[in-house]
């Protein structure tokens, strides 16, 4: 395969792999070679074994990170303090898209960004949903009520009402109230429903903050 014929397969995809190429060369073996070789001048960018993306100068389309992140660790969704961003619900920017994972944690970074992956039992992995994060991108990412409780339960002392406050949640109006409860019972840990208590209290304030203004 001839590299302007990869730039035409790969198209308008933000990212590829391997199996991509497998089908156009006589032998997997073959296919590693071109990329090994592409690879070492440039003309791919490898994120790990088996995905990859096209050079900025070559892409039709710019990956945006949250399809990256779910590429990246397969079986893995968007959530955490990148998500609540994501949603509004806390004002800092946030620099590193947080995941969370069914298999083993870790860390990636490339020219797309910084990535993180947190462990989670595979009871508790629900509550995500495909959304389109750019024009014709989508990505699994927590819903709000998700990200939320997973934040509490990964973080340690992630119930303290310190800690909640810290985190300056704002929209609170956005949760789903029901969601959240039910969401919390699927968790069935009394350091979640301690959160979720607080988190009513300042939906509430919030609420009333409003109604005064």
């Amino acid at each position: 395969m001839r590299y302007t014929q990869l730039l035409h397969l790969v198209g308008e995809e933000p990212l590829f792999e391997t199996s991509m190429l497998a089908a156009q060369e006589p032998t997997p073996y073959h296919a590693q070679r071109r990329l090994a070789d592409w690879t070492k001048t440039g003309k791919v960018i490898p994120l790990r074994r088996g995905l990859y993306a096209l050079p900025r100068s070559r892409r039709q389309v710019e990956p945006h990170p949250f399809v990256v992140a779910n590429r990246l660790v397969p079986n893995s969704y968007v959530s955490l303090e990148m998500a609540l961003r994501h949603y509004n619900l806390i004002p800092e920017h946030v620099a590193v898209v947080t995941s969370v994972t069914t298999g083993r944690p870790g860390a990636w970074e490339n020219e797309f960004g910084r990535f993180l992956y947190q462990h989670i039992h595979p009871r508790y992995f629900f509550g995500m949903m495909r959304r389109e994060v750019a024009a014709g991108q989508e990505a699994l990412v927590a819903t709000p009520e998700k990200a939320l409780l997973d934040l509490i339960y990964l973080r340690k002392g992630g119930d303290d009402p310190a800690f909640i406050q810290s985190l300056r949640l704002q929209n609170l109006d956005e949760l789903d109230m029901e969601r959240l409860h039910a969401f919390a019972a699927r968790f069935d840990k009394p350091k979640i429903y301690r959160a979720v208590q607080v988190i009513e209290a300042l939906a509430e304030a919030e609420k009333r903050e409003y109604e005064w203004l």
